[in-house]
Formats: structure tokens, sequence, C-alpha cells
């Protein structure tokens, strides 16, 4: 397994300026996400958020299980973003990272049932590299 995936790559200014940025001005679903995610709250697992990988920012990732989890609202539906968010699969599938993608509204309205669906990735994870 590939280790250092974030210590080890090269980030453009721009990008980092962007990701900070992006943590100040979090959407209501990545608030609510990443209260239930931040200090290793759900599994013990340690989750950062806009996090840059290849040029591109995941909204939440966890190194150690090789997730991310990406918070799809309403622009995601678009044929330009679609284009992107392909892009960013294979980026991350390149690096053999899952992707986990979750609309807004299911964050908002059933958060139980997104925590769940990410401690099941991560115990299958955990079970089949231990």
């Amino acid at each position: 397994m590939t280790t250092g995936l974030v210590r080890f790559q090269r980030i453009n200014d721009g990008k980092r300026a962007k990701s900070k940025d992006l943590r100040q001005e979090m959407t209501g679903a990545e608030r609510c996400l990443w209260e239930r995610l931040r200090n290793r709250k759900l599994c013990r697992c340690k989750f950062r958020r806009q996090q840059v990988i290849d040029g591109f920012i995941a909204d939440f990732f966890s190194e150690k299980v090789r997730l991310v989890i990406e918070v799809d609202g309403s622009i995601h539906e678009t044929d330009e973003q679609r284009v992107v968010d392909a892009q960013k699969n294979r980026a991350f599938a390149a690096r053999n990272l899952s992707v986990l993608r979750v609309p807004n509204n299911e964050v908002l309205f059933s958060i139980e049932i997104v925590l769940n669906r990410v401690a099941d990735y991560i115990s299958h994870y955990r079970s089949a590299h231990m």
C-alpha cells in the first residue's frame, strides 16, 4: 500500500488557497457531515476536509482507508460538472482510492444512513487489509 499520498504531492498555491477557502465556506451539508467525521468520531478514522489530490479537491478524505467522500449539490447535475466529476473519479481511482458520492439532501435529511454507509466501507476495508 502506498503511504504519504497527501504529504508527497506537489500542490500549487492556487489550489492550496482554493482548498482553504472551501474549508472556510463549507456548505450546510458539508458542515453537517464534517461534524460527524471530525476528530475521529466515526470508527476512529481520521478524515481531512477539502483535501487536494492530484489537482482535484476532495470534500473529505481518509488516507488510512483510501476513501474520498464527495457531497454533491445540484451543480453536479449539470453536464459540465458531470465531466469534471468523471475526471476526478478517474484521478482518484488511479490512486487506488474509493469514491463515495452522496447528495446534499441525503446528508441533511438522512445523515445516519450516510454514516452507516461510510462505517460499512471502513469496516470492510479494515477487514480486507488487516
